[in-house]
């Protein structure tokens, strides 16, 4: 069994998902009209219109938070450093490349979820991959497997590589037993599950801002503490990304070793492509009342995941001296060296209490795409049930236990899913460009873009119309 998954994972993440991913984004950006960057201000301007009265969802800002609280996890923390250790500075550059094509390949996704939602049970808004794969390709065997792997690793598996990040974050620090301290999370992830989606996102729209508001103005106070520093940080990461200069560590060294790690690192933090956060994206209301818009909510995600937050940890690290290949100090251990230096024996536990922030939100974030991933396979309450109750065993269980085959088999498994993902995105890319037409065209005619069914007459059958029949 190790075997086979070993090399799944080698396939998948070896070489379909690092080219595939790239691929993808660069796709949507040309194809789009590099709408990162032409469209960049509409990013921010669709949250500032604020949130609907209407029950059905959730606020644009809240569906951001809760993809956020999915997305800034340890990795942010410990894998930047890993990437650092193993690339080299010049990682960083290629972490920054990744999220630029990723942030068009956030808004293409998101927007198809948006565009293909229903309703559950409760009349609460659902959807995601499994529904666009389903509704708009016409294949829902492809749909099943997608939700099954996604419920296997983002609901159970990858909570309990959380709680094992945030238990040993929390020993180390402060002494506490992890058995204590994954009955302690899973407690605490249980009150803010067991109110469903609408809970997570309330709880999201909290504390994801405090957590990220916190690690960046602490970057500020290293930046200006090291300000005549800061230049010499910035060619290195340049210099090392094109090889003028030997990258630190990595079997092959140079720009091979750099761009690896860095492009595996920013793929895996900002989940662009993957197919976990257009779960959120569908569940908001858009404000204006068309899917573009929730795209370009979750294209600003991948921004703040990755070219803010992971380069916040990166610039600290290279700032602090403390980067040394061959040396055995890295993940998060040497993001607490780095602290350290900048910050005193503070440091230590400045970024215990990080990790044990992120991995929580990681947590309820990534529960709730689980739970739009069981509305597909029609999960009623006892499912839910069910589910929740795994999830919060998986934390208790992860927070003293590491086994190795569980973890990799997650991995196989998101593998698998974000193929998935990305064949489907590709084969809806032309309704993707329709509606980024449609919304721009509305918006350069002085009007609020809205969504109106009657235009894309292909899907009729293939949406709900009474979600999509306001004027």
């Amino acid at each position: 069994m190790d075997t086979i998954i070993g090399f799944l994972n080698t396939i998948f993440w070896g070489y379909v998902l690092i080219y595939g991913l790239l691929a993808v984004g660069l796709y949507f950006t040309v194809r789009l009209g590099f709408p990162q960057i032409v469209h960049f201000s509409e990013m921010f301007r669709v949250l500032s219109r604020g949130g609907s009265k209407d029950a059905a969802g959730i606020s644009p800002f809240q569906a951001l938070m809760v993809s956020l609280a999915s997305r800034v996890g340890t990795g942010n923390l410990a894998g930047v450093a890993v990437a650092l250790y193993l690339g080299g500075p010049g990682a960083t550059f290629w972490m920054w490349i990744v999220a630029f094509v990723g942030m068009a390949t956030a808004y293409a996704e998101s927007a198809l979820a948006q565009l293909y939602k229903i309703r559950n049970e409760d009349g609460q808004y659902r959807g995601g991959p499994a529904f666009y794969i389903a509704r708009g390709l016409n294949a829902p065997w492809a749909a099943t497997i997608f939700s099954a792997c996604l419920i296997l690793s983002f609901g159970l598996v990858f909570n309990a590589v959380q709680a094992n990040s945030i238990a040993d974050a929390v020993q180390g620090a402060f002494g506490v037993p992890k058995l204590a301290v994954g009955v302690a999370v899973a407690l605490l992830s249980g009150v803010v599950i067991f109110g469903g989606i609408r809970q997570i996102a309330r709880v999201a729209e909290i504390v994801v801002p405090f957590m990220a508001a916190a690690y960046l103005l602490t970057a500020v106070y290293v930046l200006i503490a090291n300000a005549s520093a800061v230049p010499g940080v910035l060619w290195t990461i340049i210099s090392s990304a094109f090889g003028f200069q030997e990258a630190a560590g990595g079997i092959t060294g140079g720009i091979a070793a750099a761009m690896l790690n860095g492009v595996k690192r920013g793929l895996f933090s900002n989940e662009a492509g993957m197919g976990s956060a257009p779960n959120i994206a569908a569940v908001a209301t858009p404000v204006p009342h068309h899917p573009s818009s929730q795209g370009f909510v979750q294209s600003l995600g991948v921004f703040i995941d990755t070219i803010l937050i992971c380069t916040a940890t990166s610039v600290m690290i290279l700032l602090s001296g403390t980067l040394e290949p061959g040396s055995g100090v890295t993940g998060t251990q040497l993001t607490q060296a780095a602290m350290s230096t900048h910050i005193g024996s503070a440091g230590t536990y400045f970024i215990a209490i990080a990790i044990f922030f992120f991995a929580f939100t990681s947590i309820i974030g990534n529960y709730s795409y689980a739970e739009n991933a069981l509305t597909y396979l029609g999960g009623n309450r006892l499912g839910l049930m069910i589910m929740r109750c795994a999830t919060l065993a998986m934390v208790v269980w992860g927070a003293y236990e590491s086994i190795t085959t569980v973890f990799d088999a997650a991995d196989a498994s998101m593998g698998l899913m974000a193929t998935i993902n990305l064949v489907a995105i590709l084969l809806l890319s032309g309704t993707v460009a329709k509606l980024t037409k449609d919304y721009f065209e509305q918006r350069k005619a002085g009007a609020v873009p809205v969504f109106h069914a009657a235009d894309y007459p292909e899907l009729q059958g293939k949406i709900d119309g009474e979600i999509w029949s306001r004027d």
